[in-house]
């Protein structure tokens, strides 16, 4: 069965590994709670800079940052826009969006959905 994935690419400063950890974790459960079939966030850990394009590169990180990896896994796309919509309704998901309480800049994250074309 093919699947759809969201996926995302975030720069953290190290220092706020721990609240970005706590913050992933309640927007994972929200997003499992309106029917995402997985959510993972992954802290980079060999993760270089390219001298073309890279991970680091690609969300401008900073000396003090590291890159995190994460994706939510969906049935289709029309099941994520359902589930998207009702994780953007939750209030609990709201209070997190503040922008300046965020352990990281939202500015610099790049997301976007994905068809599954294999999955072995």
């Amino acid at each position: 069965m093919a699947h759809y994935v969201d996926g995302f690419v975030v720069p953290v400063p190290k220092r706020k590994i721990d609240a970005y950890r706590r913050m992933a974790r309640k927007a994972g459960k929200i997003w499992r709670e309106h029917g995402a079939l997985e959510y993972r966030e992954c802290v980079g850990d060999d993760v270089k800079m390219g001298k073309v394009t890279s991970f680091p590169r690609s969300v401008k990180r900073k000396p003090n940052e590291t890159v995190v990896f994460s994706w939510i896994v969906f049935k289709s796309r029309a099941h994520r826009d359902r589930v998207n919509a009702k994780v953007m309704k939750d209030p609990r998901l709201a209070e997190m969006m503040d922008s300046k309480a965020m352990p990281f800049d939202g500015k610099r994250m790049i997301y976007g959905g994905f068809e599954v074309v294999v999955d072995v």
